[in-house]
Order: structure tokens, then C-alpha cells, then sequence
């Protein structure tokens, strides 16, 4: 039965090697399960009920990964685009939880269309590289800021208005978190599997003694999600929130389609599998696994489910088919009775995490070409004003604007497609709208 739904053989695999692989990749990911509901805490949201949502959804989303794409990919909560929901669209913009909850349900409907009518793959090749390449290292450096901040390492200065190193770094919440820079440093290093999530479970030990982390309690029993908490009529309560959601949809829209997009080449090219033409075999399942995730998510109360690059540590200890998405997406699921000890976890030792996956993200930044001014401006003003404005929303505006204006100037029109001008327009029109607002 295994064999009719896998194809083991003909993928050179067996069962052992796809389990080991599933419980490798899970121990590499499983960090999300203490990050994100921590992340999306900061906006009201319970730690419990996105804890059970996040485990959920990713489990829906491998399963389909698994039994759809027969790939070995798995897929969670995607980091940087939980940030963006909770520290941009909530805490930066203002609106509630259950707003962003509604633009990410519509992202998921979108993604699901866009995905059945094949347009997914070619929107994604209008957008220009230089744009994805600095979009994903400003996200990571972005995230790596807010493992600074929540870990209490940097602090705002005394007129609140640029961040600055705490003088009592060393002390508490920020000494933990550095001890567990180093912890997980060292493992990484040393190439241990499922470094990041050992890390954390050494930081949170280790932040005992030091009174940071604290035993918070609570039932084993997993807890009910969120259901279908979204608030469309907030939505429509002005023409200012209406157009607000349409720019917070098309960046979720943005986002996820990078991370998937990036994450199925890099680990596809790992696998071996990427055909001759440079295709992906059931890239389009693979992809409506992460736009149905997405919405369960959304239903659920999480964030935007994508694709995790930890997925090629499981394809390098062999995982080749759909049963190692599989076994990640069962241990999801068992994840879901040890919700006490996940929320047991403090910011000192999710910080290092944050901060090493930034590391990870921003290896992209090498790409840039950086002797082609209107191709390295624009990149570099989407890095530096998503991480010192606090906003990839506002990174991603201006590296858009400046790469078409940059273009224009220069007369290089072939380089402008008409996806990458339809958003350059959206966004002068909110800058627009704002100033006569």
C-alpha cells in the first residue's frame, strides 16, 4: 500500500530512511511551535490557541504535501510573515488580530485560484531578482532585529527613537539569550541535527537559575483553536482600511510567494529532482499544499503556512517522497499534547533562534548585483528601510519604487514587466491616498 501511494523503489528510498528523514525535518522546524505563538502573542492573540493552530495547520498542509506532491517538503508557519502580521499589520498599523486573520484567509483563496489556474508560477518569474534576492535578506535581518529586541539585548533610546544596546545586556533575559547564541551557534557549527531546537531547549534549562524562565502550567490536553475569527466588517469600516487591505493581502501574497517559490528550488535542487527543463515535478501540488495550508491556517488562527527550507536537512538524510512530509506532519500532531512546556519557553531562548534564522535568510544578499546601480539601489533601500523603519511593507515599497523609477530613467524597459508596474502603481496611490487623508 505504502509503495502503490510513494513509489519508494522508484525513488531509490525505503521506509526506515522516509521516517528517519520525517522526524529530522520535524526536529529542525519544531522551533516554530514555541516561536510563532509567541510572535502573534504581541498582538492579543492567546499562546495556546495558535500553538494548537500552527500544529494543525502544518499538519494539514504536510499531509498535503505528502499524499498530493509526493515530495518530501514540509511546511509551518513561515517566519517573517508572522512578524509582519503581528509587529506591522497589528501592533505598527494598528488593526486587530482578526483583521490580519481575514487578509490571510483571502491570501489562502487567492493562492488556491491563482494555483489552479497556473498563474502562481509566472507571476512569481515577472518579479524582478535583485528584488527577491534583498526581500528575503531584509526579512531576515528584520527578524534577527526582533530576536535583538525581544531578548531586551538592544533597547529604545531615551527619546524612544532609535535602538541602542542595553546597557545591562549581559543580565537576565538578554545574558540567557546570549548564552544561547553561542549554544546554538556551537551546534550548527558542529552540524548537529536539529540544532536550533536543541538550542532552545538548552536556553530555557539554562534560563532556570536565572529566574527567566518559569514553569507556566496548564492542562496537557490540547487546547481548541481559534475558528473563523475574522472581522470583515472592520474591514470595510473606512475607504482608508479597505485600501490598507488590499496592500496588506498583495505583500502577504508577496511574501509567501518567495518563501514557497524559493524554498521548493533550493531543496528541490538538493533532492536531485528538478528536471532537465528546470521544472519541478507536481509543482503545482506542492503549491496548493501551501495555499491550502495557508487558509486552514487562517480559519485556525495562524499566520501564513509555507514551505520551511529546514526541509532539505530532511532530504539530506534521505527523505526522496511524500512519506517524509508525512511523518513531519504526524509528529505535528503529537506536538499537540505538550503545549505546557512550549509555552514554558521564553523570549531569551527563542531570541538565538530568531537571530540564527535571520543569519540563515540573508544569504540571498550575495546575488545583488551591486556593480548595476539601478539594480543594487533599490535592493539596498528594500534591506535598510525594512529593518530601520521596523517595516518590510515599507522596504518592499520603496525598493519597487526606486527600481522602476531607476529603470525609466535609464530607458531600460525591457526590464519592467507588468506585474512589477501594477504594484509600483498600487503603492504610489496609497502614498497618495495617505497624503489627502
Amino acid at each position: 500500500m505504502i509503495e502503490k501511494i510513494f513509489h519508494l523503489k522508484e525513488s531509490g528510498t525505503n521506509v526506515r530512511t522516509e521516517v528517519i528523514a520525517g522526524l529530522t525535518t520535524f526536529t529542525t522546524m519544531a522551533y516554530i511551535l514555541a516561536v510563532n505563538p509567541l510572535i502573534l502573542s504581541a498582538c492579543g492573540m492567546e499562546f495556546n490557541k495558535v500553538f494548537a493552530a500552527t500544529a494543525i495547520a502544518s499538519a494539514i498542509a504536510c499531509m498535503i504535501m505528502g499524499l498530493l506532491a509526493n515530495l518530501p517538503f514540509a511546511l509551518s508557519a513561515g517566519m517573517g510573515v508572522n512578524a509582519f502580521f503581528s509587529y506591522v499589520v497589528c501592533l505598527g498599523m494598528g488593526y486587530s488580530w482578526q483583521w490580519a486573520l481575514s487578509a490571510i484567509f483571502v491570501e489562502g483563496v487567492v493562492f488556491i485560484l491563482l494555483t489552479f489556474l497556473n498563474i502562481r508560477e509566472a507571476l512569481v518569474n515577472c518579479i524582478p531578482v535583485s528584488l527577491k534576492n534583498a526581500i528575503g535578506a531584509g526579512i531576515g535581518l528584520f527578524i534577527a532585529y526582533i530576536g535583538l529586541k525581544n531578548a531586551g539585548i538592544i533597547i529604545a533610546d531615551s527619546q524612544g527613537s532609535i535602538s541602542v544596546l542595553n546597557s545591562n545586556w549581559f543580565l537576565g533575559s538578554g545574558g540567557v539569550a546570549i548564552i544561547g547564541l553561542v549554544i546554538i551557534g556551537a551546534l550548527l557549527i558542529y552540524k548537529v541535527k536539529g540544532a536550533i531546537l536543541i538550542g532552545i531547549v538548552l536556553t530555557t534549562l539554562v534560563g532556570i537559575p536565572f529566574g527567566v524562565t518559569q514553569y507556566v502550567g496548564g492542562s496537557y490536553l490540547p487546547s481548541m483553536p481559534y475558528f473563523c475569527n475574522f472581522a470583515f466588517s472592520e474591514i470595510f469600516a473606512s475607504k482608508n482600511s479597505i485600501f490598507d487591505f488590499c496592500i496588506v493581502v498583495f505583500t502577504f501574497l508577496f511574501l509567501d510567494m518567495f518563501d514557497t517559490v524559493g524554498t521548493l528550488v533550493a531543496c528541490a535542487g538538493k533532492s536531485g529532482i528538478i528536471r532537465e527543463d528546470g521544472s519541478i515535478p507536481n509543482c503545482k501540488q506542492a503549491l496548493l499544499a501551501d495555499a491550502i495550508g495557508t487558509t486552514a491556517g487562517s480559519i485556525l488562527g495562524t499566520s501564513t503556512i509555507t514551505s520551511f527550507v529546514e526541509s532539505s536537512v530532511g532530504v539530506a538524510a534521505g527523505g526522496r517522497t511524500g512519506l517524509t512530509a508525512i511523518t513531519t506532519g504526524v509528529m505535528f500532531l503529537v506536538a499537540l499534547f505538550f503545549s505546557p512546556l512550549f509555552g514554558s519557553v521564553p523570549y531569551a531562548a527563542t531570541a538565538p533562534a530568531l537571530i540564527i534564522v535571520g543569519l540563515m535568510m540573508i544569504s540571498p544578499i550575495k546575488e545583488i548585483n551591486y556593480e548595476d546601480y539601478t539594480e543594487s539601489i533599490p535592493s539596498f533601500l528594500t534591506i535598510i528601510v525594512m529593518v530601520c523603519a521596523s517595516s518590510i511593507s515599507d522596504g518592499i515599497m520603496f525598493g519597487v519604487l526606486f527600481y522602476v523609477f531607476n529603470k525609466v530613467i535609464t530607458r531600460q524597459f525591457k526590464d519592467l514587466n507588468p506585474a512589477i508596474l501594477i504594484f509600483a502603481a498600487l503603492l504610489i496611490i496609497k502614498i497618495v491616498v495617505s497624503i489627502i487623508l
